[in-house]
């Protein structure tokens, strides 16, 4: 080869190289902008709340992509976006079953509450009969709020506010079996039965 073919050949790639390294030294800031949008559109459609481990998996690729800018680490950050994408696109396919399945368990949680309600008012009542010493003001006022977040909790789940349903129910489960709880040790013991012969 001539010697000025060796100088073109050789301008080529010099070129070439500084493009590849000046691409390399670019923050990826279409890329965040575009992941960030996609983000935004899952959580719109509520994949925080019915796919909280793929979101959440997702958020922290998408941290960690920004933090290797600051680190001015641009390769390694436009390869974590491109990583973040799948993880969102997961999210979002998600979605129904993780809803599927919540409003299965807020629907339990429905009965769970009712049955615990019924119980607490019996085991109110009995104690009561009983002359058992219990705040009958408190229990009663207690009783009255969760039967109408109750039947708010019921409308919420028919009007597919799902997440916040479930949770109302979960709290309000746990808090009549407190209560219940609280009742039983009011309640003196019962006596112990007679040995056997």
């Amino acid at each position: 080869m001539k010697r000025g073919t060796y100088y073109l050949l050789f301008f080529v790639v010099a070129v070439f190289s500084l493009m590849l390294l000046a691409n390399c030294w670019k923050p990826p800031t279409e890329e965040i902008a575009k992941v960030e949008k996609a983000m935004d559109e899952a959580k719109a459609k509520e994949a925080n709340l019915y796919a909280e481990d793929a979101y959440k998996k997702a958020e922290e690729s998408l941290k960690k992509a920004k933090d290797q800018v600051v680190a001015k680490q641009y390769k390694e950050a436009a390869q974590t976006l491109v990583e973040t994408m799948p993880l969102i696109q997961q999210a979002l396919t998600g979605i129904e079953a993780g809803k599927a399945k919540m409003k299965e368990e807020a629907e339990k949680y429905v009965g769970e509450a009712q049955k615990g309600l019924d119980e607490l008012k019996t085991n109110v009542a009995a104690a009561i009969k009983k002359k058992v010493a219990v705040p009958k003001e408190e229990i009663q006022a207690a009783i009255g709020k969760w039967e109408v977040d109750f039947a708010g909790s019921k409308d919420k789940l028919q009007s597919g506010k799902i997440r916040e349903a479930f949770d109302e129910l979960k709290a309000m489960v746990e808090a009549v079996k407190v209560k219940i709880e609280d009742i039983a040790k009011l309640a003196p013991a019962a006596p112990a039965a007679p040995a056997a012969p």
